[in-house]
């Protein structure tokens, strides 16, 4: 019930278009329930003319126009009621998606490990679109349905109270099928929108993943998961749709059984002369339009159930608390010099053991410092405290002497440019995607910026140059161009601290020059940060930390750690002497013909 009354509460933010279709309801219902009135006294006015020489046409004429203007406002009203009901239930939805969006931007690294893309995307369609279903199906026609059950009670008690207690008798196990329903459709759709998320997990996957399916022939395994899936989906549905049907099925053979014995009884009633004909009409009648309302009594009960597994789902992201949060008098950074301290850093991914300990780094303005470590060793989880994707389980992490944990995650992030190895570009032009973060740039700008990213020759080149738009995560580039792009970006938003992410792992030797020489423009007068498995990549590094396990193992120059003798020079021997040694056996000859 708490799930109802957050949906309700959501509605009341708009109570000017919730209290008109209130008012077109009240309006409706009221000029809905004097027609079955009307035509009993219409049946009455003809029974007392038959077999008369005077029939009164004129009293029959005034009942039939009187039955025309309650039929033409009860339809105008519907009409508003209607309309103002889907028009509360679209902002509602827009208030609920847009409210989930930007809260889902603000959440931390940890809450995107949990959670997967497809079940967010089907949390945000699916499950905001039931929620939708229900303030007009639900929270505007369940009041109506109410009212007028009501009313339509009152009314036939006082028309015949035999009669009414005949048709009231048979609330009890109305009532009782209808909550015993609600709960098992309450079940059944919170596993239909589970399994409508998974589904929508295993559609985004395939067709993100498409490249690799394809290489390993795994198109049947891929259909065979998706169909088992789907069947799941579609039995459940199923079910709902069943116990929905069965639902009203129910309820309208209860009412049909005591429509019939209201026909029966009354019947005897008006052969003894105890009502007129017209006032049985009247109480048929009455019970037609309550049948119509039990009728509908399954599909709301239905909503009811959707919006209270759907809102589950919903809440159950939008009350999530990042554990990154700012403080309530968060500094907004300037531009910062770029001088990084790590102090004592420990860190672990919730409550787990620690992947970082006891860090200790200290990175002077405009100093390149690398990190260097297998696989593992925790040189990107180091990197992603430093703009707070996730946070510090214990130490300090300082820019220019401030505490990032009091600054704006906005400010301290305008301060900090990240690589990536996996660069992500959006389905824009390439001009959009070198400016992002920076839309307000100018043209020039992104290409003077490209040119440095030793890319504009190559952007020129396109059918489209800069406008030329990219496939799914820039699928119609190379590795090389879509690293430079992520160099273009980064230079553009000309930030103090650098970030380098194994940004030349996967490239050519060619590529990889390109690229170096885009890096060095880049980091030139700024703090840098290289992330490397390689020594190619970071022997002119400033200063190089070696990590290993979490732990900082050795630090110093390229030189001085050659001299230690210890793990960078290990890596330095696998990696690079054989390469010299080569290169001086292909030299050496060479020397020998040169002196003869």
């Amino acid at each position: 019930m708490k799930i109802i009354v957050r949906i309700i509460r959501l509605a009341l933010l708009h109570k000017w278009r919730l209290a008109s279709a209130y008012v077109c309801l009240v309006g409706a219902t009221v000029a809905y329930l004097t027609l079955p009135k009307l035509f009993g006294h219409a049946i009455d006015e003809i029974a007392m003319s038959i077999g008369q020489e005077n029939i009164s046409e004129s009293s029959i004429f005034k009942i039939v126009g009187l039955i025309l203007i309650m039929g033409t406002t009860k339809g105008i009203l519907s009409f508003g009621q209607h309309y103002l009901g889907e028009s509360l239930g679209n902002a509602v939805a827009y208030d609920i998606r847009n409210h989930f969006y930007n809260h889902i931007q603000r959440l931390s690294f940890g809450f995107h490990d949990k959670h997967h893309t497809g079940n967010l995307i089907s949390r945000a369609i699916t499950d905001v679109e039931a929620l939708r279903g229900f303030v007009n199906a639900g929270l505007i026609n369940t009041p109506y349905h109410i009212v007028t059950f009501v009313l339509i009670s009152i009314i036939i008690l006082n028309l015949n109270w035999q009669l009414g207690m005949m048709a009231i008798i048979f609330l009890p196990p109305l009532s009782l099928i209808i909550g015993i329903f609600r709960l098992k459709l309450r079940a059944i759709w919170l596993r239909v929108q589970e399994n409508m998320g998974e589904l929508s997990t295993i559609l985004q996957e395939n067709l993100t993943g498409v490249r690799v399916v394809k290489a390993f022939g795994s198109e049947e395994f891929e259909t065979s998961k998706f169909n088992h899936k789907n069947a799941d989906l579609s039995n459940e549905m199923i079910k709902a749709s069943k116990l929905q049907a069965l639902n009203s099925s129910s309820m309208l053979l209860i009412l049909m059984i005591s429509i019939g014995t209201i026909l029966w009884y009354g019947g005897a009633q008006v052969i003894s002369g105890q009502i007129t004909a017209g006032e049985l009409a009247q109480f048929l009648f009455y019970m037609q339009v309550m049948s119509l309302n039990i009728r509908a009594a399954g599909p709301i009960v239905g909503s009811f159930a959707r919006a209270t597994s759907a809102g589950q789902r919903l809440f159950e992201i939008l009350d999530f608390e990042s554990p990154v949060k700012e403080s309530p008098n968060a500094l907004h950074l300037p531009r910062l010099i770029g001088h990084v301290k790590f102090e004592n850093v420990y860190f672990n991914y919730a409550g787990n053991t620690n992947v970082l300990k006891n860090i200790c780094i200290d990175a002077k303005p405009g100093q390149s410092t690398a990190l260097l470590g297998a696989i593992g060793s925790g040189k990107s989880s180091l990197m992603h405290l430093l703009p707070r994707f996730y946070d510090i389980s214990s130490g300090h992490i300082t820019i220019d002497g401030i505490d990032i944990k009091k600054a704006s995650l906005s400010s301290l992030r305008r301060n900090i440019s990240l690589v990536q190895q996996d660069v992500f570009l959006f389905g824009s032009s390439i001009r959009d995607n070198i400016a992002y973060g920076r839309e307000d740039a100018s043209f020039d700008e992104i290409v003077n910026v490209a040119k440095v990213a030793q890319l504009h020759h190559e952007i020129q080149e396109m059918e489209n140059g800069y406008e030329t738009l990219l496939g799914e995560r820039g699928s119609n580039l190379s590795g090389g161009q879509r690293q430079r792009i992520a160099i273009a970006r980064a230079i553009l938003m000309d930030t103090p601290i650098i970030i380098l992410d194994d940004s030349t792992s996967s490239v050519d030797a060619n590529t990889e020059k390109l690229i170096r020489k885009a890096t060095e423009s880049l980091i030139r007068g700024r703090t840098t940060f290289i992330i490397s498995h390689r020594i190619s990549t970071l022997q002119k590094a400033d200063q190089i930390i070696v990590l290993d396990n979490g732990h900082i193992v050795e630090s110093g120059s390229h030189s001085d750690l050659i001299s230690f003798n210890g793990h960078y020079r290990n890596i330095y021997d696998l990696q690079l002497k054989p390469q010299e040694e080569v290169m001086l056996e292909f030299e050496s000859p060479c020397k020998v013909t040169g002196t003869g």
